[in-house]
């Protein structure tokens, strides 16, 4: 693979996909996962995209997107739900280490999700610190509430939507580097069951 600086977000984006493509069919490549690549790396990093994705324990980005070590500046929160410590490591991928591409990964049947649901419907939101992601997905589910949306998977898209803005909109550095087309800001959705992604929401992206 050329060196990922290189890369325009379309073409990050769509090593992302190919990767997925290969994870779905069952003919993974294990890129950059060797002793060789290992030692290679060591010495810095050069990855091609931020991920920010849901903590959920089948959602393992090298392995379904079939990349290696150094290919993925991985950030991960229950509901990918961001605070500062994530927006600053976000905007560390793109100005330091100069990754084209952002992706929000969020999943179908997602746990914060339903359990902010849940808390809508109930009033009640979970016990300690749970109850503060809880509480940070709550206004993804009043949105999608409001729209007349009544589906877990629904609320799950709507979400990851409003985590895309939300990333452009409150990072001054991230929106910057969007304007000048330098990266683009994506957001999937992964099915499960399926080991497909799907594409919910973009701003930069020119493909």
């Amino acid at each position: 693979m050329p060196d990922p600086r290189s890369f325009t977000p379309a073409e990050a984006y769509a090593v992302l996909l190919e990767g997925n493509a290969r994870f779905v069919r069952g003919e993974r490549e294990h890129p950059n996962q060797d002793a060789d690549h290992r030692s290679k790396s060591a010495p810095g990093q050069r990855p091609f995209a931020v991920l920010f994705g849901c903590s959920d324990s089948r959602l393992a980005a090298e392995i379904i997107f079939d990349r290696g070590l150094g290919d993925l500046f991985v950030v991960r929160t229950a509901g990918h739900v961001a605070g500062p410590e994530v927006l600053g490591s976000i905007e560390y991928g793109v100005a330091v280490l100069g990754t084209p591409l952002v992706v929000v990964l969020g999943h179908d049947s997602c746990g914060a999700v339903t359990a902010a649901g849940e808390a809508e419907r109930g009033g009640t939101a979970p016990a300690g610190y749970i109850g503060d992601v809880v509480e940070r997905v709550m206004p993804s589910v009043l949105a999608a509430r409001a729209k007349g949306l009544t589906d877990v998977n629904q609320f799950v898209d709507e979400h990851i939507q409003r985590t895309v803005a939300g990333l452009v909109g409150r990072s001054l550095l991230l929106a910057t580097e969007v304007s000048a087309g330098r990266c683009a800001v994506v957001g999937l959705s992964y099915r499960l069951a399926e080991g497909t992604v799907h594409p919910v929401a973009q701003q930069g992206l020119q493909v």
